[in-house]
């Protein structure tokens, strides 16, 4: 499968048919790299000098690394051993430096006698393996190495001593099987190929920008003689894979507003007016904002397709419900797609609670203007669903609030308006399509995200949809105090917080427990076997243990530190009506504490609750301990949320609790967790689950190059949607989209 951009002939040849069989398999089923494009497309990591060494300090635990460094010392050990009982074994003990760290390599065996031989103090070379610590040291086992020429005169007549010291060498990622340098003689063999790749970029464009031909920044990404040609590569390439992937998106947006929809404007006098006239509260500035964009677009005649992204808390189901309702007054339906049955249910809940007798349509006591809301899921007893789908396809529901229940062949709307799809992230692509289908024309479209995203992901990711942000928090929203409770170093820290619970308890509030796990039938003999305590000589950051599990928790806090406290559990494999259940009893204040998995990260409204303590909190993702701590201080009290951890101070994991105990800012923490995570695959790397199409792109650190990109994307397509005029640029986007793909941005 070709992911590059602009593939000639002399590109698509198979590795197998340049570097042989053997060569070619190890890149295909390590590196994914199948034809001369992709390799050529497959760049160095980073770059070293032969006169520099690597900062050896900085290698990360249990990664394959690659290193520049000098030999400092080699010494020869024999050993006794069961293979070699009289003292034969033997043990090759080489200490590298970079001239302030040292990093130990140890060779075993028959492995010894090369390395004895090619690795004398003073020796210079490359090493590859993967980084582990014996004695608390950092260690290579059994390295791969390639001595790099110690003596300029051995180099080229025509290079200098200085260009020799200066030259630039690649570390390309790399693996166990392939290391960097065999990787770069591969390059090296295919890269006069480079020459028929076509240019996708136009050359206005290109020549407007000053920027090299796509050969040129082939040759100077994979051969630079200055860092001033890999800056230059790295530009291009760059503005290759943003320009494109926007063209895609600029194409997609393009075809969006040429479909018909039905323009759905409310009645001047109808639901949504008394909606409004019985909220408690007015809304924010934001949310009126918002609202505008969403009912001007409703009633618009092509499909509105909107991202509604904002804080924890912003009141975006608020502003959804809105939106649902306009499309109920003008004669639609509107259908809500929840991402599990809990959230389902506390959506459904909550909008009945909002609308009041306005949800009681064909009832007893309903408001002459009210409509009804019904609850779809795949655990509802058949006479309730037989009912519910009856209810759609009458009319007489004119909201639906569900789960992928929703998207089967037999549920059928009356008049489908409006689909609002919360934590789009969650469903696949296919899934959200079928949902659209099933109106008489295309519906609008509203995706809501917990998540707050920085411009530039919401640019790439959702680069089809307009955006429309609320980052205000309502009136009445209580500050959240956030502490980092460090239970291995200061177990004292730990006893305290159950004490913070017991504390908010008594003060008339109630608290959750979050865990990683479940703990029960989760425990098998063979994930435990993975996590038995390893020997202190392997032991980093790895895992020491099995993540906390509710189930456990649950009864060490009752029989302990919570001991007389009304405590229950909840996680997503109970059965549904038990889920309900618990939920609608610590709603209503019958219990104090609930521990909980990541089940109540999202929608879960509780103002009473005003604690959290989050057990294994390293474990979770920083967008995700943002959205969890979300759930507290949604009343008139402050909230407490507690991060525990075991990691060492040192480690990036504590320094990542560290980062969301200091700042409330969603936007900002997105912006820490997509650094860290690194940004996976813009096009939807859970959808279609192909490779990244980001090579050296970085959505953050780009956001120009992005942003501009999108302007020229944006003009080139209103100019000409098929690109006629742009053969290498079709090219690209068929090299890019494949078929996976190419569905995701239709359908999306």
């Amino acid at each position: 499968m070709d992911l590059v951009p602009a593939l000639e002939e002399a590109l698509k040849q198979p590795l197998r048919s340049v570097l042989g069989p053997a060569t070619a398999k190890v890149m295909a089923e390590h590196l994914g790299l199948h034809t001369v494009g992709d390799l050529l497309h497959h760049y160095p990591r980073r770059y070293e000098e032969r006169g520099q060494l690597t900062h050896l300090a900085d290698l990360p635990m249990d990664e394959h690394v690659t290193v520049v460094a000098q030999v400092a010392d080699a010494r020869l050990h024999s050993f006794a051993s069961a293979k070699a009982p009289r003292g034969k074994g033997q043990r090759l003990e080489v200490t590298i430096t970079d001239g302030s760290g040292r990093l130990q390599l140890v060779f075993f065996g028959s492995g010894v006698h090369k390395p004895h031989k090619d690795l004398l103090p003073g020796t210079r070379a490359m090493f590859s393996g993967k980084v582990s610590v014996f004695n608390r040291r950092l260690q290579l086992a059994h390295p791969a190495y390639e001595p790099l020429r110690a003596d300029p005169e051995e180099a080229d007549p025509e290079e200098s001593v200085e260009s020799w010291a200066g030259a630039l060498i690649p570390i390309y990622p790399a693996t166990a099987k392939l290391e960097s340098w065999k990787i770069g003689k591969a390059v090296q063999t295919v890269l006069p190929s480079a020459q028929e790749a076509v240019d996708p970029l136009p050359d206005a464009l290109r020549d407007g920008r000053g920027l090299v031909s796509l050969p040129e920044a082939l040759h100077k990404i994979h051969r630079p003689h200055t860092k001033a040609d890999i800056a230059a590569a790295r530009t291009r390439l760059k503005w290759d894979e943003a320009f494109v992937l926007q063209v895609a998106l600029a194409r997609r947006r393009h075809a969006d507003a040429q479909l018909p929809a039905v323009a759905r404007r409310p009645a001047p006098d109808g639901l949504l007016t008394a909606f409004d006239a019985r909220l408690p509260f007015t809304l924010t500035e934001g949310q009126q904002k918002v609202s505008k964009e969403i009912f001007d677009d409703l009633a618009t005649d092509h499909p509105m397709h909107r991202l509604l992204q904002g804080e924890v808390g912003s009141g975006k189901t608020l502003v959804a419900l809105r939106a649902m309702l306009a499309v109920v007054d003008a004669g639609g339906q509107a259908a809500m797609l929840a991402p599990t049955e809990v959230l389902a249910q506390q959506h459904h809940r909550s909008v009945v609670e909002m609308m009041g007798d306005l949800a009681e349509g064909g009832m007893l006591g309903g408001s002459d203007r009210a409509t009804k809301v019904v609850l779809l899921t795949g655990s509802m007893g058949m006479a309730a669903r037989r009912q519910a789908l009856l209810d759609l396809v009458t009319g007489e529901a004119g909201i639906v609030i569900g789960t992928h229940a929703l998207i089967e062949d037999k549920v059928q709307f009356h008049d489908l308006g409006l689909v609002v799809v919360d934590e789009q992230h969650r469903f696949g692509v296919e899934q959200r399509d079928a949902l659209r289908g099933k109106g008489k024309q295309p519906p609008h479209l509203l995706v809501m995200t917990a998540t707050p995203i920085p411009r530039t992901v919401a640019m790439t990711v959702f680069g089809d949809l307009e955006t429309s942000v609320l980052d205000q928090l309502p009136a009445g929203r209580s500050p959240i105090a956030s502490h980092v409770v460090p239970a291995a170093d200061k177990p004292h820290f730990l006893a305290r917080a159950w004490e913070r619970v017991r504390e908010e308890v008594a003060g008339g509030h109630q608290a959750y427990v979050v865990c990683p796990r479940i703990g029960d039938e989760e425990d098998d003999p063979k994930k435990a076997a993975k996590t038995k305590k390893k020997p202190p000589e392997a032991e980093a950051e790895a895992e020491k243990r099995p993540p906390l599990a509710v189930l456990d928790v649950a009864d060490q806090l009752v029989k302990g530190p919570l001991q007389g406290l009304k405590v229950e559990v909840l996680y997503g494999r109970m059965p549904p009506d038990d889920k309900d259940a618990a939920m609608r009893r610590f709603a209503a204040g019958d219990t104090d504490v609930l521990v909980a998995t990541t089940v109540i990260e999202v929608g879960v409204n509780v103002p009473n609750a005003t604690a959290m303590v989050i057990m294994d909190a390293d474990r979770f993702g920083v967008s995700q301990l943002h959205q969890l701590r979300g759930r507290v201080g949604r009343g008139a009290a402050p909230g407490l949320c507690l991060l525990v951890t075991e990691m060492p101070e040192a480690s990036p994991a504590r320094q990542r609790l560290n980062a969301v105990a200091a700042t409330l800012d969603g936007f900002e923490l997105s912006r820490i967790d997509l650094e860290q995570r690194r940004e996976g695959d813009v096009l939807g790397q859970a959808q279609s689950g192909a490779r990244t199409s980001l090579r050296v792109l970085a959505v953050i650190e780009d956001e120009e190059v992005i942003a501009e990109a999108r302007g020229e994307a944006a003009r080139v397509v209103a100019a000409d949607p098929e690109l006629t005029a742009y053969p290498g640029l079709r090219t690209a986007l068929d090299a890019l989209l494949d078929e996976e793909r190419e569905q995701y941005l239709e359908k999306g």
